[in-house]
């Protein structure tokens, strides 16, 4: 029976993924512990359910943000629309580029993702393959960011990204697609650095790849989802994905706002120190 607490716990777990949704630090390094500390009188099913569907709620944030950066009809900020009069002026030729640009990076780890999700996770979703991909790409943070200080990156603005750019990042983001706790957009922004896109597009770009990953995993957990949902736990999934958007809004901002004047090297960091948490945490204090 679902009471208040089960509630405010699902309201920290929408807060937690609006926070680590969009910060390269693994959503679900943060999460593994705190399903240990704080449990959800709910089914097994229904809460793998939970966790990929508030994830609606942080994408919602990502739609409202970046609305006019990424809707690609209209005449306002349109630097190149298809035609210079009539209806085809309201088409956006940047953004209905940089849409298949995002499709062609999200072909890898959505075949994946589609063929092997239940294989994967039940081999690789474990406290051990988490820490120690919180750990490996906290490393390569911090290696990308102290190889590529002072050099100038290639790319400053999405439209100058490449089919073969998307594609690179898209094989990264298939890295987090097989190991939870790599973080989808921590490999993603370690693989756009490596090839010389600004921060800021690194950011922006995997923000903008969220929309369809993340559409696409929750439709998928739900299709796939065959037992029944009660009035309560859909209260539950409403407080969790309001709570993701709200706080995904701030978050977003401030991560933008970040790349601006700061490197990664903070984020790796952390990884780095998370991951020895949940080691230490697991063997020792969760068992």
């Amino acid at each position: 029976m679902l009471g208040i607490i089960d509630f405010l716990i699902a309201l920290l777990f929408g807060i937690v993924e609006g926070i680590t949704e969009w910060l390269p630090i693994s959503s679900t390094g943060h999460m593994i512990l705190l399903d240990r500390i704080f449990k959800l009188n709910v089914s097994e099913d229904f809460f793998s359910l939970y966790l990929v569907v508030i994830q609606l709620g942080a994408i919602l944030a990502v739609v409202v943000l970046f609305w006019g950066e990424i809707w690609p009809f209209g005449k306002k900020n349109n630097t190149k629309p298809l035609t210079k009069g009539g209806l085809l002026s309201y088409v956006d030729v940047n953004k209905f580029q940089m849409w298949f640009k995002i499709l062609v990076a999200c072909i890898p780890a959505g075949i994946v993702g589609v063929l092997f999700d239940d294989i994967l996770d039940a081999l690789l979703y474990n406290y051990f393959v988490v820490a120690i991909a919180l750990i490996t790409f906290g490393i390569a943070f911090i290696v990308v960011e102290t190889v590529k200080k002072d050099k100038e990156p290639r790319c400053k603005d999405i439209k100058d990204l490449t089919y073969v750019d998307a594609l690179i990042i898209g094989f990264f983001q298939l890295i987090s697609a097989i190991f939870p706790g790599t973080s989808r957009s921590g490999s993603t922004i370690v693989g756009s650095l490596m090839i010389g896109v600004s921060r800021e597009v690194a950011a922006k770009f995997t923000f903008f790849m969220a929309v369809p990953v993340m559409l696409g995993a929750s439709l998928l957990k739900i299709v796939k989802y065959d037992g029944t949902v009660s009035n309560k736990e859909l209260l539950v999934l409403g407080i969790g994905m309001v709570s993701a958007f709200l706080v995904s809004i701030f978050v977003l901002k401030f991560i933008i706002g970040y790349v601006k004047k700061h490197d990664f090297k903070v984020f790796g960091w952390y990884r780095i120190i998370l991951g020895v948490i949940v080691i230490v945490a697991f063997k020792f204090i969760l068992k």
